[in-house]
């Protein structure tokens, strides 16, 4: 009887022994990052996206031209990632990830799934927010992107390749925060990226629109692109990843909660032409810049006392030589209706400070 209750104790002391090993080496193992994605990972969503494509349905081209309003849609799916951003279902995601779609399914941690409605779109910075109907949910705190150090442990978390959907859980990669203030300018596609944060966390078709988040556990970016050597963008990561900063991010989501949009259609009441070496010469002015030719009545230009024959040579600290100049520069500085720019324009030989508020348009045949 001794011998046995001698061996229960001997196992039980063991017993507690592994327990305690277990113990430490998970505490072991733990660390900030660790922690910042077990506290975060409910917080991220899948998001699945329907468009239709629409083709004809006559495969013959000779009958297409007699019946042309002969259309088949073809559904079409994509996916992406969002991040919860409120306990009553807000969610931000890329403007690329479902823009022109049709329906929007929002994929929680642990499967649950909810019809999303589309609250507004911003494309120049390629934000998007979302809303599901439900209370009581985990979400991100957002921090401050003009706070980032390079340098620093970040992790992408999101729906890369659709995984979300098989694990019903985020996929978290983790890196160091490579570069900020990464400026794209312009694209073709009209979306204005700047002041981008470069990390090397592996991001992947389907991560876009779904949280950077630091060590800890505040979001800071939303990952938005990847680069590639060959063609430039989304074809496969090679470690070179962008995130739109959070602080972009929040600005332009309360502006969406709010109305919907962001009023980026302006009108400053401005016609203009490019100075050109003859012109300039004809005009005795030996700078580069662009010429204004009219001035609407009672608008934005001339309240601004802007007058013809002033050439605008900077906007915004920038230099402009031709109207496309004027349109990028304004685009790249996320302008909307009610800002002020600033230009420096030269009248009678001399510079003059012109602040000039952007304005809704009160005639569409006016200028920029």
């Amino acid at each position: 009887m001794k011998n046995s209750f001698t061996l229960s104790m001997i196992l039980f002391i063991l017993n507690c022994e592994s327990q305690s090993s277990t113990a430490l080496l998970y505490l072991s193992r733990s660390n900030a990052i660790t922690s910042a994605i077990k506290n975060n990972s409910s917080s991220v969503v899948g998001i699945n996206v329907i468009t239709f494509d629409q083709k004809s349905s006559n495969h013959n081209k000779f009958w297409n031209n007699f019946f042309p309003y002969a259309l088949e849609n073809n559904k079409v799916r994509s996916f992406g990632s969002g991040a919860i951003v409120s306990s009553d279902g807000y969610i931000i995601t890329n403007a690329h990830v479902v823009d022109k779609s049709e329906e929007i399914i929002v994929t929680l941690e642990g499967g649950q799934r909810h019809l999303a409605k589309l609250v507004g779109i911003d494309r120049p910075t390629d934000i998007a927010l979302l809303k599901i109907e439900d209370k009581n949910l985990p979400c991100f705190t957002i921090g401050d992107s003009d706070r980032i150090i390079v340098g620093e442990w970040v992790v992408a978390m999101g729906n890369p390749l659709a995984l979300f959907d098989i694990s019903n859980k985020p996929i978290a990669t983790a890196g160091i925060v490579s570069g900020v203030g990464i400026d794209f300018g312009l694209r073709e596609s009209g979306q204005v990226y700047q002041n981008m944060i470069q990390t090397d966390a592996s991001i992947n078709q389907g991560n876009s629109g779904g949280p950077l988040i630091n060590s800890h556990g505040e979001l800071i970016g939303i990952n938005t692109f990847i680069m590639t050597g060959q063609s430039g963008y989304n074809e496969g990561s090679v470690g070179i990843g962008f995130a739109i900063p959070s602080n972009l991010v929040y600005k332009v989501v309360e502006e969406l909660k709010r109305n919907g949009k962001i009023n980026r259609n302006y009108n400053t009441g401005l016609k203009v032409q490019k100075l050109d070496e003859a012109l300039a010469r004809y005009l005795r002015i030996k700078a580069r810049g662009v010429l204004i030719q009219d001035v609407e009545f009672s608008s934005a230009g001339e309240e601004a006392g802007l007058k013809v024959g002033d050439v605008i040579v900077t906007i915004n600290s920038k230099e402009v030589e031709s109207p496309q100049d004027i349109i990028r520069v304004i685009s790249e500085g996320l302008h909307q209706v009610g800002d002020y720019i600033n230009l420096v324009v030269i009248r009678n030989s001399l510079n003059k400070n012109i602040k000039l508020k952007l304005e809704e348009p009160k005639s569409k045949y006016w200028g920029f």
